[in-house]
């Protein structure tokens, strides 16, 4: 443990502070993200970290190390790596919704893949989608797409976003180039067009399994639709109107190319710099391919592509104004998402995250579990993904290579670890429910928490079979 403290002493606090965080949540009106912040600050003070900072040195290099150090840093840290994209996201959709870009969207899946498989038509679009670029900016910035499907067809907006989201968070998870795949790929020293193509087989069943919970259950259980105003609001339910949803009056809205663009804009140049990355061909014109490749360089000029071509029907004021709107929603989700990263910061200062995957490591289990047990263990108690399956693979590697097992399988299993239970620590688990409209905390982990231990038990299936035969 990190200057000293205690593993077993971080672990209790760390089951006080998400004790004190659920009851905050359920039962008092603090909200999420003052609940995040008063969570962090006692899994840090019952852990023994110090209560101010102090610089201490690790492995020669000085380091600052305290409570409000990683709460701030945390904080920082994950809203520095997506905050800005979710700012240029929720704008460019204010403006896919108010210049009627959206609508023709929804109406491009609905007559690409016919009558009652919206579920299915967003899922795979997220699927794709989130193969070059980050889930949470994804779903951001697709969401209004499920908003208008939801509108034109009487559907839940509940179910439908779901299904996008479940779509984006597997691929994420477990196929490269997405940071961590790729790098769980170079730890374990695996080929990555092998991994490529069988993670993407393995992610069909996990996102089929997520459909059907949004469409049999989400759905119905909650059936909520946006009004004239675009709010979602809570209705009796009533049977979807597929005609209605194909009659969509499409006078005036924009076509489908230029309605595409600025999504299709940032999606290829993110996936130029992922490819020129991994082969190493960053010189020459290629660099600046990869510069305007880079997350928020790419979604900033899909931002400028809608202004000066979905805006240009729209006034200087109104366009202003919409946008503005849109920033406006985003302060709620940018909130608690940085609170996330703070809880998530704290305990790997702490060491807490390290102390529990050696433990792990130390276990008499089948030796291809380990790297799936680390992975889950390091999911559930900082929630990144990508922190629980690079930590799972350095761990896990060595001691797989050495037994001879697989270490393609290896890989995979750190992978589908990291899908385990989104909750209050993660990230996306917020950017999912708020852009949905779910503030309940129950109905939050009904909503994403389920459907994220959906998508992990059919990938730990998968993993157990697959450990049959390779």
């Amino acid at each position: 443990m990190v200057n000293g403290l205690s593993g077993e002493r971080m672990l209790i606090g760390l089951a006080i502070g998400i004790a004190v965080l659920i009851f905050l949540v359920l039962k008092t009106k603090v909200q999420a993200f003052l609940a995040l912040i008063i969570c962090t600050i006692i899994v840090g003070v019952v852990g023994g970290m110090p209560l101010a900072n102090i610089t201490i040195e690790v492995d020669g290099v000085e380091k600052t190390f305290g409570i409000l150090n990683s709460i701030t840093s945390g904080f920082g840290g994950t809203l520095g790596s997506i905050g800005i994209i979710i700012g240029f996201g929720v704008m460019m959709g204010q403006i896919f919704e108010v210049t009627g870009a959206a609508k023709r969207m929804a109406y491009t899946f609905l007559r690409l893949f016919g009558k009652k498989r919206e579920e299915e038509a967003l899922a795979l679009t997220g699927f794709l989608v989130s193969i070059p670029i980050f889930c949470d900016s994804g779903f951001v910035v697709l969401a209004p797409i499920a908003k208008a499907i939801s509108k034109a067809t009487k559907k839940s907006f509940i179910g439908l976003g779901v299904a996008l989201a479940a779509g984006l968070v597997i691929t994420h998870s477990l196929v490269p180039p997405t940071p961590g795949p790729l790098g769980v790929c170079g730890i374990f020293g695996i080929d990555v067009g092998s991994f490529i193509l069988l993670t993407i087989v393995l992610a069909l069943p996990m996102t089929i399994a997520c459909i059907a919970y949004a469409r049999l259950f989400l759905s119905k259980k909650y059936y909520r639709i946006p009004n004239d105003e675009g709010e979602i609001v809570e209705v009796p339910y009533q049977e979807p109107d597929y005609e209605g949803a194909f009659a969509m009056d499409m006078h005036g809205v924009p076509g489908a190319l230029e309605s595409f663009m600025p999504l299709l804009v940032p999606i290829i140049l993110i996936l130029i710099n992922t490819i020129a990355s991994a082969l190493g061909k960053t010189s020459g014109a290629m660099e600046i391919l990869v510069f305007l490749g880079q997350p928020i360089v790419a979604v900033g000029l899909g931002l400028l592509v809608a202004i000066f071509t979905l805006g240009r029907k729209l006034d200087r004021h109104t366009c202003l104004s919409e946008m503005e709107k849109g920033m406006m929603s985003a302060g709620i989700i940018m909130l608690v998402t940085g609170g996330g990263g703070a809880l998530g910061q704290i305990i790997k200062d702490s060491g807490l995250g390290n102390f529990m995957a050696e433990g792990l490591a130390q276990t008499a289990i089948p030796i291809i579990i380990l790297p799936l047990l680390i992975s889950t263990a390091m999911r559930f108690i900082q929630g990144s993904g990508t922190v629980a399956m690079t930590t799972a693979a350095s761990i896990s590697a060595p001691i797989i290579l050495a037994s001879g097992a697989s270490p393609l399988l290896g890989a995979i299993a750190c992978c589908v670890g990291s899908l385990f239970f989104g909750y209050f620590n993660d990230s996306y688990f917020w950017v999912v429910n708020r852009t949905l409209g779910v503030s309940e905390a129950k109905d939050q982990l009904t909503v994403w928490s389920v459907t994220s231990t959906i998508a992990w038990a059919i990938g730990v299936v998968e993993v157990l079979i697959l450990n049959i035969f390779m």
